[in-house]
Formats: C-alpha cells, sequence, structure tokens
C-alpha cells in the first residue's frame, strides 16, 4: 500500500488534484478496514455471556414411600374343578343318547339308555325268590308256635323243637339273602339309564346307538366337567418362593391385603386381563427334582364359561406386600455387577450417585426397598446433557412425565446443544 507521503511524491506525473484524490482513497480504505477488525473482535469481548447458559433441565421424580404389592407373572395352565368319566356299568346294546354334545348337564340327569330287558327279568326273578323265602319263613314260624306248647308238655321231643327252630332260622336267612338279591338287581336295572354323577359341561358322545358296552370292562361313554369355578395350576421358582418366605420372616414383607389367599389375575393369550380375579389356593410341599419349579393352584370363578381347561395363560399374583417401599422408572436405576444405583439431584442442583436396594419390576418400575429417603429428587431423563458438562455442574430439577411428554423432552434438547456450540469456539 502507498503513503500519503509517496503519493503526493508521483504529483508532478499526476497533477496536484490526482495527488489529492489518491490521498482521500487511502484514508477511506484504512477507515474500512479499521472498522471490519473492531466487528470482528466484538464476539470476542462479549463471549462471557455465552458461557453463562442457565441450568441444563433434568427430568426427576419425588421419593413417595408406600405399601407397593408384589406381583409376579407366572405361566399357568386351565383345568376343570370337577372331572367325571361317563362308563358303561351295565352290559348292553346302546339304545338312545338323551344329551346335546357341548351342553350343560344337570347331576342325575339321564344321559343314555342301554337295553334293560335282562336286567328287569333278573329284578323279576329275584323278587320272586324273595316271595319264596317268606312263604317258608311263614311255614317254619308257625311250626315253632305249633311245637312250643306241645314241647312244655311232654307231647314231642325236645329235638323236634330245635329242629323246628333251626329250620325258621334259615327261612330268615333265606328272606334277607332273597331281599339282597332283589336289590342287587334293581341295581343293575338302574345302570342301564346312565346318568350325570355331577353337574358341569359334557363334551362329545364317544359311543353311539346300536354300540355294546360294558362287556367285560366300563366303557367310556362320555365326560363331563364342571367349569365354574375353575383351577389354575402354575409353576414357581423354588429359590423364590424360599426368599419371599424368608422376606416374610424378617417383616420386610406382609401378605397382600392382610390375608392367607393371595389375589390372582389372568392375562389371556391376546395380552386382555380377565375381568373376574381368583384367589390362591395352595402351594404344593414338593419341589419338582428336574425343574426345580413348586406347582401352586388357584380357584377362579367362570360364570360365563370363558376358560375352558386345557387353556394356556399368564398368571399375576399378588404374594405379599412391600411396606414403606418407593417405586422409580426401571430408566432411573442403573444396574450392574457392582449393586443398583441412581442419580439423585441435591438442594444446590448438584447431582450424586447414590446405592439403592432394589426388589422387583412393576408395571415397568423397579420397587426400591432401601437407599432413598422420603421427598428425594432421582433424575429420570437427562443423562446425555450431562455428559456434555463438567462434573459437578447444577442442573434444574423439572418434574418428569411418563412417555406422553415427548415434545417437551425435544423442546429443551437445543438448550443441551449451545453449550457444546459455546464450548467448540476458542
Amino acid at each position: 500500500m502507498l503513503s500519503t507521503r509517496d503519493t503526493c511524491a508521483m504529483a508532478p506525473f499526476r497533477g496536484a488534484a490526482a495527488c489529492r484524490a489518491i490521498a482521500l482513497a487511502t484514508l477511506a480504505c484504512t477507515a474500512v478496514l479499521l472498522t471490519a477488525c473492531s466487528k470482528t473482535d466484538a464476539p470476542a469481548a462479549g463471549g462471557g455471556k455465552s458461557a453463562q447458559m442457565p441450568p441444563v433441565e433434568v427430568g426427576v421424580v419425588t421419593a413417595t414411600p408406600g405399601d407397593v404389592g408384589l406381583v409376579t407373572e407366572l405361566p399357568g395352565r386351565v383345568e376343570a374343578s370337577r372331572v367325571a368319566q361317563v362308563r358303561a356299568r351295565a352290559a348292553g346294546i346302546v339304545v338312545q343318547r338323551l344329551f346335546k354334545e357341548g351342553s350343560d348337564v344337570k347331576a342325575g340327569q339321564a344321559l343314555y339308555r342301554i337295553d334293560a330287558a335282562p336286567y328287569a327279568a333278573a329284578s323279576e326273578s329275584a323278587r320272586a325268590s324273595l316271595a319264596k323265602a317268606q312263604a317258608n319263613l311263614a311255614q317254619a314260624s308257625a311250626q315253632v308256635e305249633r311245637y312250643r306248647p306241645l314241647v312244655s308238655a311232654n307231647a314231642i321231643s325236645k329235638q323236634d323243637f330245635v329242629n323246628a327252630e333251626a329250620a325258621e332260622k334259615q327261612a330268615l336267612a333265606d328272606v334277607a339273602a332273597a331281599k339282597a338279591a332283589v336289590r342287587t338287581a334293581d341295581i343293575n336295572l338302574s345302570y342301564a339309564n346312565v346318568t350325570s354323577p355331577i353337574s358341569g359341561r359334557i363334551g362329545r358322545a364317544l359311543v353311539t346307538e346300536g354300540a355294546l358296552v360294558g362287556q367285560g370292562e366300563a366303557t367310556p361313554l362320555a365326560v363331563v366337567q364342571q367349569i365354574d369355578p375353575v383351577y389354575v395350576n402354575f409353576t414357581q421358582s423354588a429359590t423364590d418362593v424360599f426368599q419371599l418366605r424368608r422376606a416374610m420372616e424378617s417383616g420386610q414383607f406382609k401378605r397382600a391385603s392382610g390375608s392367607d389367599a393371595a389375589r390372582v389375575k389372568l392375562v389371556l393369550g391376546d395380552g386382555s386381563e380377565y375381568g373376574v380375579p381368583g384367589k390362591l389356593l395352595f402351594t404344593d410341599l414338593s419341589v419338582d427334582a428336574t425343574t426345580g419349579q413348586v406347582t401352586l393352584r388357584a380357584e377362579v370363578p367362570n360364570p360365563k364359561g370363558e376358560l375352558l381347561p386345557g387353556l394356556y395363560l399368564r398368571v399375576r399374583i399378588e404374594q405379599a406386600q412391600a411396606s414403606d417401599a418407593i417405586t422409580l422408572p426401571q430408566q432411573a436405576v442403573t444396574r450392574t455387577q457392582r449393586g443398583d444405583t441412581v442419580s439423585v439431584v441435591g438442594e444446590d442442583g448438584k447431582v450424586s450417585q447414590r446405592a439403592v436396594k432394589i426388589s422387583t419390576a412393576q408395571n415397568n418400575r423397579w420397587v426400591v426397598l432401601d437407599g432413598l429417603k422420603p421427598g428425594e429428587k432421582v433424575m429420570v431423563d437427562g443423562f446425555q446433557k450431562l455428559q456434555m458438562l463438567p462434573p459437578g455442574t447444577p442442573v434444574k430439577p423439572v418434574p418428569w412425565q411418563a412417555p406422553g411428554a415427548a415434545p417437551a423432552a425435544a423442546a429443551s434438547a437445543p438448550a443441551a446443544t449451545a453449550p457444546a456450540a459455546a464450548a467448540s469456539k476458542p
């Protein structure tokens, strides 16, 4: 760049007016360059303001203790509460089926009729034998009555009187045997009319009219099952059962609802919950040697017949309740081999790690038994923001909302990127 002196030195060749014009142009360029430099240096002078960003917002929940039901979900299978196999107890030809397959039947309702002619004849023969035995008894009793005064008068020998009394007793025994034969014949005759032993729902017919049944064995005819209520059999790890019992004995847990019967809810195959709850009946005394599982049984009302025997489903059982327990969203707890920890936001806004004791998971929340105090703020959201800040940087705790608050989290995202942009500048 030419100085003003150099420019004026060239004046003899250009003239005085040209010299002054060149000098003014040089001063104007210098002013423009100084202005540009001052604007470039302005952001550096104000860089201290960008470093003073507001505290990063993090989502927190407040630790609130209370009684929490310990719900366990286990696989189960439905079983009828009563099952009766209807069999033919009388041999013969099936002449009629008296029920509709798949219908509800009552106890004592006729289901089949077997040809009863042979049994009716046997019953009549037994009654005839009874009548004959009763006639012999009457004759023997009359003879004893005639001999009684004669033996006292020594008109007959005592041996004849003893024989008459023996004949009377034998006639009495014959009458008793004949009565038993009549009863047996009547029972066999009743077996020809097959009835339902229980009330329930009957399945398909296993025989048809014209089939020969009961010949040498009790032929199966149908199956009746009582499905209101139903039993649900399910299994649980023996280790979990023992741990639960120890916790209840130590007072850490208490029985659900203060009663001995645990509440049971069923989850069907489509994920819906069965509307009627049940109750736990018993826990088996033995452990399966092959699986290490303990069998449990629950009783569930089934008034509409929706639960069918053999149906597989999930069982949610509340076996106990944890007293003064705190529940946290699962994303708030960090689980490692060293233990479980949470991030607690103090009164000064600083985040610290805290070891906690976890029991079980309930509805995507961990049940915390120890390690937190009521009212403490546990961090749930904003962990990625903290990774961009120096350790010990204060944060601003805001109430955390369940997954429905996604837009609010997205709106706070630019605030997290601002510190990174400021940090990238010299």
